[in-house]
C-alpha cells in the first residue's frame, strides 16, 4: 500500500523548493509530480505536424517520494502509517491520528 498516493496533499522537506505545498498529480515509481514544485525550463522545437509552436516551456519534473510529506489539518508535514480498520488498511496521519482518504 502506497503511503502517499495521487490527489494527496503534501509539502516538500528538502530541496531549492522547501516548505512549498501542492497537490500529487502523478505517480511513477518512488517519484511524484507535484503541482507546482520542481518546476524546469524545458527548450521546445516547433512542430508543425502536431501544431505546436517552439519556445521555452515551464515543465513540472518529479521529485522523489522520500522528500514529501502529507499535510495534516494544522498545515503541518506528517508521516503517514498503515493500521487495519475493520479489516481493511488505511492510511492515518502519526501527529494527528486521523484517518486519511477514508
Amino acid at each position: 500500500m502506497n503511503k502517499i498516493r495521487k490527489g494527496d496533499q503534501v509539502i516538500v522537506l528538502t530541496g531549492k523548493d522547501k516548505a512549498k505545498r501542492g497537490t500529487v498529480l502523478a505517480i511513477d515509481g518512488d517519484k511524484l509530480v507535484v503541482d507546482g514544485v520542481n518546476v524546469a525550463k524545458k527548450h521546445v522545437k516547433p512542430n508543425p505536424m502536431k501544431g505546436t509552436q517552439g519556445g521555452v516551456v515551464d515543465k513540472t519534473m518529479p521529485i522523489h517520494v522520500s522528500n514529501v510529506a502529507l499535510v495534516d489539518a494544522n498545515g503541518k508535514p506528517s508521516r503517514v502509517g498503515i493500521k487495519v480498520e475493520d479489516g481493511k488498511k488505511v492510511r492515518f496521519l502519526k501527529t494527528t491520528g486521523t484517518v486519511v482518504g477514508a
